[in-house]
C-alpha cells in the first residue's frame, strides 16, 4: 500500500500507540463478527483498554482464537464463541456463555455484517433475506439480548456509570445511497433507526446506544476498491481526506464510545470516513 500513497503523494500514515489507559478495566464487552477486519480491530482495542472480551464468529474458529490470544496477551480474559446471529437460540446461548464464564456483560458492539450484491432486476429473495438477516435481525437479536443483560445487572458504579453501552457498526451507506447494493443500504438505513429508536427507549435506564459509520477502510471485504494502483485513484474521488481508512482507527472510536468520557452521547453517529459524507462531488462548486 505505501506506493498508493507515495503515487499521491502522501506519506503512508503511521498510527501513534495508544498510552496505556484502562478506560474499560472490569468490564466485559462481546464483540460480534469479530475474527477479521473491523471486528477483530475492536476486539483488540478493547482488550488493550482493560476489557475481558468475546469474540463471536460463525466461521473460521482459528482465526477467533488468534484474536484471543492477542488480547490475552493484554492481560485480559478472552473466550470465543460461534453463533449465526441471525439465529435466536444461538445467539442466546452465546450470550449465556458469556455470563457463565466471564459474569456479565457491560458493552455489547453489533460489528458482524455482510453483502450480497446484484443489480436491483436480478436480486433474490435469498440475497435480500441473507442481507437483512444478518445485518438488521442480528442487530436485533444480540442488542435485545444485551438490553437484557444490562437491566438484570444494573449500573455497576465501581467499573462505569453506565448500566451498559451498545455500540453499532453501521455504514456511510446508512445516508449515502448505493447503487447495486440496495439490500445493503437500506439494512444500514434500519441500522441507524434501530440504533436512534432503541437509545431513545433504553436511555433513562442507563444504557447508552450509539453508532460508529465507517467510510471506506481496508479489509479483505472490499480488497477490489483499493488493492491496485487504479482502483485505489477512483476510490480517492470521494474521499476528500484522500486516504484510505485502518482498522485501527475504527477500534480506539469504539474504546472511546464504550468509555466513561462519552457518557452524555446517546443516539448519535460518528461517521469515520475521511469526508466521504461531505458530498465531494461538490468539492469544486457542482
Amino acid at each position: 500500500m505505501e506506493s498508493y500513497y507515495q503515487n499521491h503523494q502522501l506519506p503512508h500514515p503511521v498510527l501513534p500507540a495508544l498510552p496505556p489507559l484502562e478506560l474499560l478495566k472490569g468490564q466485559t464487552a462481546l464483540v460480534t463478527g469479530a475474527n477479521s477486519g473491523i471486528g477483530r480491530a475492536i476486539a483488540i482495542a478493547l482488550g488493550r483498554a482493560g476489557a475481558d472480551v468475546v469474540i463471536n464468529y460463525v466461521a473460521a474458529p482459528e482465526e477467533a482464537e488468534r484474536v484471543a490470544e492477542e488480547i490475552r496477551l493484554s492481560g485480559r480474559r478472552a473466550i470465543i464463541a460461534r453463533a449465526d446471529v441471525s439465529n435466536e437460540a444461538e445467539v442466546q446461548a452465546m450470550f449465556a456463555k458469556a455470563v457463565e464464564e466471564l459474569g456479565t456483560v457491560d458493552i455489547f458492539v453489533n460489528n458482524a455484517g455482510l453483502q450480497k450484491d446484484a443489480p436491483f432486476h436480478e436480486m433474490t429473495t435469498a440475497q435480500w433475506d441473507t442481507v437483512m438477516n444478518v445485518n438488521l435481525r442480528g442487530a436485533f437479536l444480540c442488542s435485545r439480548e444485551a438490553v437484557r443483560e444490562f437491566l438484570r445487572r444494573g449500573v455497576r458504579p465501581d467499573v462505569s456509570v453506565a448500566a451498559g453501552k451498545i455500540i453499532f457498526i453501521s455504514s456511510v451507506h446508512e445516508v449515502i445511497p448505493w447503487a447495486g447494493h440496495v439490500n445493503y443500504a437500506a439494512s444500514k438505513g434500519g441500522l441507524m433507526l434501530l440504533m436512534k429508536s432503541l437509545a431513545q427507549e433504553v436511555a433513562e435506564k442507563r444504557i447508552r446506544v450509539n453508532s460508529i459509520a465507517p467510510g471506506a477502510i481496508r479489509t479483505p471485504i472490499n480488497t477490489g476498491a483499493w488493492q491496485t494502483p487504479e482502483a485505489y485513484t477512483e476510490l480517492m474521488k470521494l474521499i476528500p481526506y484522500k486516504r484510505i481508512g485502518e482498522v485501527e482507527e475504527i477500534g480506539r472510536a469504539a474504546v472511546w464510545l464504550a468509555s466513561d468520557f462519552t457518557d452524555y452521547m446517546v443516539g448519535s453517529t460518528i461517521f469515520i470516513d475521511g469526508g466521504m459524507t461531505l458530498y465531494p462531488g461538490f468539492e469544486t462548486g457542482g
